[in-house]
C-alpha cells in the first residue's frame, strides 16, 4: 500500500490550492481516509477525513474553506480555498485499515499508511 501526495506549493492568503493523493490501487473500504497536517513545532493534526460510513469530518479551522473528495477509486483530493497563513504546514494523506485492489489482487491491512507529505506555504 503506497500513497503519493502532490499539489502543494506556495499561495497568498485568500488563494487556493488543491492537493491530490494517489493510492497504489483502488481503495474499496477503510476505517478512515483523508488528510492530516503538521506545522513546525506542532503535532500532526487531522484536517479532513472520510469515515468508514462515507461521511466527512473537518477540523473546525477549515470548515467552509476546505473540501475533501475522491476521484475514482484511488485518488483523494483536498481543495483548499481562502487560505490563511496558519494553514502553512506539511500535509499528509492517510488511510487506516484499507481493503484495496492492487494489480488485480485484494489486499486487506490492519495498518495505518501515510503519504510522503507535501508542503503548503501561505503568505500574507
Amino acid at each position: 500500500v503506497q500513497l503519493q501526495a502532490s499539489g502543494g506549493g506556495a499561495a497568498l492568503a485568500g488563494g487556493s490550492l488543491k492537493l491530490s493523493c494517489a493510492a497504489s490501487g483502488s481503495i474499496l473500504s477503510f476505517n478512515a481516509l483523508g488528510w492530516y497536517r503538521q506545522a513546525p513545532g506542532k503535532q500532526r493534526e487531522l484536517v479532513a477525513i472520510f469515515t468508514s460510513d462515507g461521511s466527512t469530518s473537518y477540523t473546525d479551522s477549515v470548515k467552509g474553506r476546505f473540501v475533501i473528495s475522491r476521484d475514482n477509486g484511488n485518488t483523494i483530493n483536498l481543495q483548499m480555498n481562502r487560505l490563511r497563513p496558519e494553514d502553512t504546514a506539511v500535509y499528509y494523506c492517510h488511510v487506516d485499515k484499507p481493503l484495496m485492489l492492487i494489480n488485480d489482487q485484494y489486499v486487506a491491512s490492519g495498518e495505518k499508511y501515510w503519504g510522503q507529505g507535501t508542503q503548503v506555504t501561505v503568505s500574507s
